[in-house]
């Protein structure tokens, strides 16, 4: 059992893990918005939200926690241009809309991730 254990594995190694995380939040910040699986759309938006938060603070220490974290262009944009955005917002900067239709080949559910 899986008691307390906050992460969700996805049925990959740790490295794995972490660069279908960065390819996706790469996807989002650079589009705007994604179609995935509900599970991993609700964990993209936990960490990007995180991410979001960091930028908002405007310093040094922040930009280099993002370029750390994701590719220099989507951390750059981030930083600069999307999260003065929200920088009067509280919280819940992403959407997650369920898609009606599931995935053809595995009917997996889908959803819509984007910015509010």
């Amino acid at each position: 059992m899986r008691h307390l254990q906050a992460t969700k594995k996805f049925h990959r190694p740790r490295d794995q893990r972490q660069a279908l995380i960065r390819s996706m939040a790469h996807a989002l910040i650079m589009k705007g918005r994604i179609r995935s699986t509900s599970a991993r759309t609700k964990f993209l938006k936990k960490t990007v939200e995180r991410w979001l938060t960091r930028a908002k603070k405007n310093d040094l220490a922040g930009l280099r926690y993002l370029l750390d974290r994701l590719p220099k262009a989507s951390a750059f944009k981030l930083f600069n241009e999307i999260a003065p955005k929200y920088k009067n917002r509280a919280g819940g900067y992403l959407r997650v809309i369920k898609l009606p239709l599931p995935r053809k080949h595995d009917a997996a559910e889908l959803s819509l991730i984007e910015f509010v």
